[in-house]
């Protein structure tokens, strides 16, 4: 192999990616989309709360009324048990109000009641669903009461259990450390799926690369001066490095837009459209539906449980839990793994697509012969979505192994730890594969390059791969 040409053929390659239109426009809009997607999840909470509803209340149990708390997006007024439903449904400006919320009579012997809601538009969940929430609170309460036990709403929560599993890992030193599996399960899932997502787009790159020339007929004019095997590596390797350069560039502009957005958009702001600190907000709603001794709210008895116990002050925060477990992780081992199943795991299949583009004259005819390829693609995302339920099971393992899915499956094993031995043996076994793959693949291509005409099958690559 004459690596001069071999390198002319690469920088060809890579220059003719790098400036097309589409190279340009995906490299910069992509950064966008999943700097987007980093915030979108804050934008869509600053902007998601329902606008400030009057609910009219029809009380005739006598029972909830005292349940239903205004709150930033519900204010409640009383209509009064006499009142007419159908007049305020006829009319519901009239009465001042949005909704109307109708409480049937106390039912003592199921020791219930019937909630009726109606208004002109449809109700938000959230809405519907803290109406309800509070309806039932109010049944509950009432059917406590009616057992006529002294303190037993004390009792109930007394018995009520609340014990959180916290997980920690152990160094070869003997020392502890805090490990949130979930950290572990989204950080295995992102690499899955990242690794998937350049193989796929990349190798096809390839495919779509080899059966424009060919199509175009501008490869005949390749072949007269370079080797099949040079034309077909220079092409695989040339797509490799605009595949790293648009890479690098997508996470160099994601963080870099995300910090100037978040920049704009500011804590101070974010918290002030969300109304009020999360934490805050939920322990006034708790406030609202828990009967405490008088005098005393939620905060002063979780701090009086907390004195108390001992059990409550030792909690890590939830950033605390985060930074634990990150530093669990062996960062260098993940960026060493992701480069190298990436390398290898896209020069594998880049290999193969490249065969089957020398074999068709168009991407409709390769649709046949890309099954085979893609199957084991496809199959090793879906292994590694589910990576992170059981790690060290058959079912991954042996994906981690088989080189077809262990550029994928292996990278979503490693955030929960994975022995050197069984790491060396995916390493070798997918270098290996790729060398044989990429000897067979050079054979079909020095032939199917050149044949135009006829639509290839299994059986003409299958004899090309035979002949010396």
């Amino acid at each position: 192999m004459n690596f001069k040409k071999l390198g002319i053929i690469i920088q060809r390659e890579y220059l003719n990616k790098v400036k097309k239109k589409s190279f340009l426009l995906i490299t910069f809009l992509a950064p966008v989309l999943f700097a987007g997607i980093a915030i979108l999840p804050s934008v869509i909470m600053m902007g998601a709360k329902e606008e400030a509803k009057q609910v009219g209340v029809i009380d005739r149990s006598g029972i909830v009324l005292p349940y239903l708390t205004d709150n930033d997006v519900t204010i409640f007024k009383d209509l009064g048990a006499d009142a007419d439903p159908d007049a305020i449904k006829a009319d519901f400006g009239s009465a001042g109000v949005d909704v109307l919320l109708s409480i049937s009579e106390l039912d003592t012997e199921a020791r219930t009641v019937q909630a009726d809601c109606y208004s002109e538009k449809p109700l938000g969940m959230d809405t519907g669903e803290m109406i309800e929430s509070r309806i039932n609170d109010a049944v509950e309460a009432y059917r406590i009461d009616s057992y006529g036990i002294e303190n037993l709403e004390e009792i109930m929560a007394g018995v009520k259990s609340d014990v959180k599993l916290r997980s920690y890992t152990i160094d070869k030193s003997g020392n502890e450390s805090i490990s949130e599996s979930g950290i572990y399960m989204a950080l295995s899932m992102i690499l899955g799926m990242a690794l998937y997502m350049f193989i796929a787009l990349f190798s096809g790159m390839v495919m779509s690369s080899v059966i424009e020339e060919k199509s175009s007929r501008v490869v005949e004019v390749l072949m007269s001066s370079v080797k099949a095997t040079e034309l077909m590596f220079g092409k695989i390797i040339g797509v490799a490095l605009v595949a790293l350069t648009q890479f690098l560039l997508w996470i160099l502009l994601t963080l870099l837009l995300t910090a100037v957005a978040m920049g704009i958009l500011g804590k101070d702001k974010m918290m002030g459209m969300m109304g009020s600190d999360p934490t805050t907000e939920m322990v006034g709603q708790m406030n609202e539906n828990v009967n405490l001794p008088a005098g005393m709210d939620l905060n002063e008895a979780l701090a009086t449980a907390t004195d108390t116990t001992g059990v409550a002050a030792g909690e890590p925060s939830g950033m605390d839990v985060v930074m634990s477990t990150l530093g669990n992780i062996n960062v260098g081992q993940i960026l060493f793994a992701f480069l190298f199943y990436f390398v290898f795991g896209y020069l594998l299949y880049a290999s193969l697509f490249a065969a089957i583009g020398s074999a068709v004259e168009n991407e409709g005819d390769s649709s046949q012969l890309q099954i085979p390829v893609t199957i084991p693609l496809l199959l090793a995302f879906f292994i590694a979505l589910y990576a992170f339920k059981a790690p060290d099971s058959s079912l991954v393992f042996w994906g981690s192994m088989i080189p077809f899915t262990s550029p994928i499956v292996m990278l979503a094993r490693i955030p929960f730890g994975v022995p050197a031995w069984e790491l060396i043996l995916s390493m070798v076994l997918l270098v290996v594969t790729f060398v044989v793959c990429a000897w067979a693949s050079a054979k079909i291509y020095k032939v199917g390059i050149l044949m135009f005409g006829k639509k290839s099958t299994f059986k003409d690559l299958w004899k090309w791969l035979k002949q010396k």
